[in-house]
């Protein structure tokens, strides 16, 4: 009897009018947000933690002149941007940005940079801990070469410091492409929102919503392993 019922949901959740879709189309928005995102994210991330980790060093180096003045605003400017990001919800800031400051834009574009103007302020203190975990030795090594301090950041301290924090950044991942969910709220078509026009035209939310928990457990465990697998890689590679 409950199979009975079980099967009649299904039918009437997924196959009828092929509702599936809303899953499947939902799903490939929903990573097209996440990758976007995150590559914004990665950008930002980058100059910004360029730039307070250049702030940190020069300050102990004692650099004066409008030089350091620069960096000085430019790093406050930084600390402003990463604050308030960090300090105020995502769905907050996703509102905001979709009905004050973009208001004629597309939801998929409000979305992507959206998420990447958040992701930035983490990612920045992820690559900003990576910068400042290489020893200071490799920066003094880079400029007695003669490398000048962008090279030296480009050439010898960055790819050791994405070395040392690819593991975090899997996990900002992982955290970007759960939060995605909250699009919805603007009408974007993502996975959750998907599941949610499913419960609406059938008036059963136990199969959809179940059906997309499932689908983002299955790819954060996916992501997991893909983590474990890269951090052991990298503890095998400190080894040698």
């Amino acid at each position: 009897m409950w199979f009975d019922t079980l099967k009649g949901k299904f039918v009437s959740d997924f196959i009828e009018k092929a509702r599936w879709q809303y899953i499947t189309k939902g799903l490939f928005v929903t990573f097209e947000v996440t990758i976007i995102a995150l590559i914004l994210g990665i950008a930002i991330g980058t100059i910004i933690a360029i730039i307070r980790a250049g702030h940190d060093q020069n300050s102990k180096n004692g650099l004066h002149g409008f030089g350091g003045f620069l960096l000085k605003v430019a790093n406050l400017l930084c600390r402003v941007y990463i604050t308030v990001i960090r300090g105020t919800p995502t769905l907050v800031q996703l509102l905001l940005m979709f009905f004050v400051f973009l208001p004629n834009c597309s939801k998929i574009f409000v979305a992507m940079l959206t998420f990447g103007v958040n992701s930035g302020a983490y990612v920045a203190e992820i690559i900003r801990s990576g910068i400042m975990s290489v020893d200071a030795g490799q920066m003094e090594a880079g400029r007695s070469l003669g490398l000048s301090y962008s090279k030296t950041m480009r050439k010898i301290i960055m790819p050791q410091a994405f070395k040392n924090i690819m593991p975090a950044l899997v996990n900002e991942w992982i955290t970007l492409f759960k939060e995605t969910s909250i699009s919805g709220y603007i009408g974007l078509n993502e996975l959750t929102r998907g599941g949610d026009i499913i419960r609406g035209v059938t008036f059963d939310a136990l199969l959809p919503l179940l059906a997309v928990a499932a689908i983002y457990l299955v790819f954060v465990m996916l992501f997991t392993a893909i983590m474990s697998k890269l951090e052991r890689r990298l503890r095998e590679s400190d080894k040698r």
